[in-house]
């Protein structure tokens, strides 16, 4: 049982990684290098071939990070204990909680992102770059992404506590 364990910790760790390793490299790198004006013309089109490539290897690591998540708890804690309100009052129950809730949010705020805002804001990018519909979406996913990586961040913290301690 230990060794599944250490596995569903070095995954989630991994997946960690890739998931917000992902966010990161599309905001400190992909989306600088296309606001260029010399890469104006091909930013679109190669903003939607880097996510779509990197939405594959994300949400993978999202469902890593679920299952993982959940075997680590389950074996810290157990099933009986999380049916315990007095589980929840105490303080490992509510950083859990709290990382529930953000990783709650990243999931939704990156799948409207992904799914629905992403690719509208693609499609107009592509159909007409400068209308005001088209800055719109790029705003909106633009500020989801931001906001699903400082969650994400968040949860990350979260795991930190829960796994060392409050300090």
């Amino acid at each position: 049982m230990r060794g599944l364990y250490l596995s569903a910790v070095m995954l989630h760790v991994l997946a960690a990684s890739a998931w917000i390793g992902a966010m990161v490299v599309l905001v400190a790198a992909v989306v600088p290098v296309l606001r260029r004006p010399e890469h104006r013309a091909l930013a679109p089109r190669l903003l939607t071939d880097v996510a779509g490539r990197l939405r594959g290897v994300t949400w993978v690591a999202l469902a890593l990070l679920v299952v993982t998540g959940a075997l680590q708890v389950l074996y810290r804690v157990g099933a009986p204990a999380l049916a315990e309100p007095a589980f929840w009052s105490g303080w490992w129950g509510r950083l859990l909680a709290a990382k529930l809730a953000a990783v709650v949010c990243v999931l939704g705020l990156a799948a409207v992102h992904d799914f629905r805002i992403g690719p509208r804001a693609a499609q107009a990018m592509q159909a007409s770059p400068d209308a005001p519909e088209t800055l719109r979406l790029r705003r909106a996913a633009g500020w989801m992404g931001r906001v699903t990586l400082l969650l994400s961040l968040a949860a990350l913290s979260l795991g930190v506590l829960l796994t060392r301690g409050l300090p």
